[in-house]
């Protein structure tokens, strides 16, 4: 395979990855979203890190337990740049959430604006079992104001 050929599977391999991770989470699949970061991977923002898969397994399990909420995670703008077995990326990160007075998360939710907006810095590594997160870093820009 020629290195552009190499390069662009690699590229979209890892906006596979980033794709597939707004889908696991809000779907609620907790182990497949651990599954996405290599053992030792890291999620993380200024105020607080899930560290190894177990912890970002656990994580994501307490957020599923919120059965009154309905999100859909949106990521564009992604550029991936490869550098052999490692990567790094950038993506802006919109977030559309719900959260049901009802206990119950409504189908279709009722929305407004974004719950937030922000951007999702990536490190991917090649892996045996292909492309990995080793640290996913989420920053917010923009937050919706709270309800009183």
């Amino acid at each position: 395979m020629s290195d552009v050929i190499q390069r662009m599977a690699d590229e979209r391999a890892c906006e596979r990855l980033i794709t597939r991770y707004t889908h696991l989470v809000d779907f609620g699949d907790a182990p497949g979203i651990a599954e996405l970061f290599t053992p030792e991977g890291v999620w993380r923002t200024d105020e607080f890190a899930m560290n190894g898969q177990d912890e970002i397994r656990a994580g994501f399990e307490r957020r599923q337990g919120v059965t009154r909420r309905m999100s859909r995670h949106v990521c564009t703008n992604v550029v991936v740049d490869v550098d052999g077995d490692t990567a790094t990326g950038l993506c802006y990160l919109v977030n559309y959430r719900h959260d049901s007075e009802t206990g119950v998360a409504e189908h279709p939710a009722p929305a407004d604006v974004p719950k937030y907006v922000g951007e999702y810095r990536d490190r991917f590594v090649r892996t045996p079992e292909g492309w990995r997160f080793s640290d996913r870093y989420c920053e917010m820009a923009f937050v919706r104001p709270a309800k009183h």
